[in-house]
């Protein structure tokens, strides 16, 4: 019994250097990884200009999506919905792949039907169906840059 105790104090410190080993990768968090949506987002960036303001936007992943992208960059005259929302009538049909999102979220940019370019600036529950075509990274401030009527914005890659 005696020898025990210096027996676990002499060890002890090798079970803590298994616990550290420096080869044993650390897991990294990317950005990407924390955002709710980041599974059907590409790497895709998109540059939002509203007045003087400046958005970044991810894409989604999907044959929408895409077809958006070819059509960059485009400036659109937006108008305004609800409220909640900016909209624009493309001037072609894209892919779509809609399905309820439950909820809305400021900065989801959608596709309703297949013409509808909608820009969300404030959050709500839904019943409707969407394709998603992006999300605005960071939308602070969006729902002041786009104001209460309609908007001139311009979308182009980054």
């Amino acid at each position: 019994m005696k020898n025990t105790l210096p027996t676990i104090l002499l060890l002890f410190p090798m079970f803590l250097g298994v616990a550290c080993d420096q080869a044993t990768p650390i897991p990294s968090v990317k950005v990407e990884d924390t955002l709710n949506e980041s599974d059907d987002l590409t790497k895709d960036s998109l540059k939002i200009t509203v007045g003087g303001k400046v958005f970044t936007a991810t894409l989604s992943d999907n044959a929408g999506a895409n077809a958006f992208k070819a059509m960059l960059p485009l400036t659109m005259n937006m108008t305004e919905l609800n409220g909640n929302e900016k909209y624009f009538r493309l001037p072609k049909n894209l892919p779509t792949n809609a399905s309820n999102p439950g909820t809305i979220k400021s900065g989801d940019l959608m596709l309703w039907g297949e013409e509808t370019f909608v820009v969300f600036y404030d959050g709500f529950s839904t019943s409707y169906s969407y394709t998603k075509l992006g999300r605005i990274t960071n939308a602070t401030g969006l729902a002041d840059a786009l104001g209460s009527g309609n908007v001139t914005i311009t979308i182009e890659l980054q």
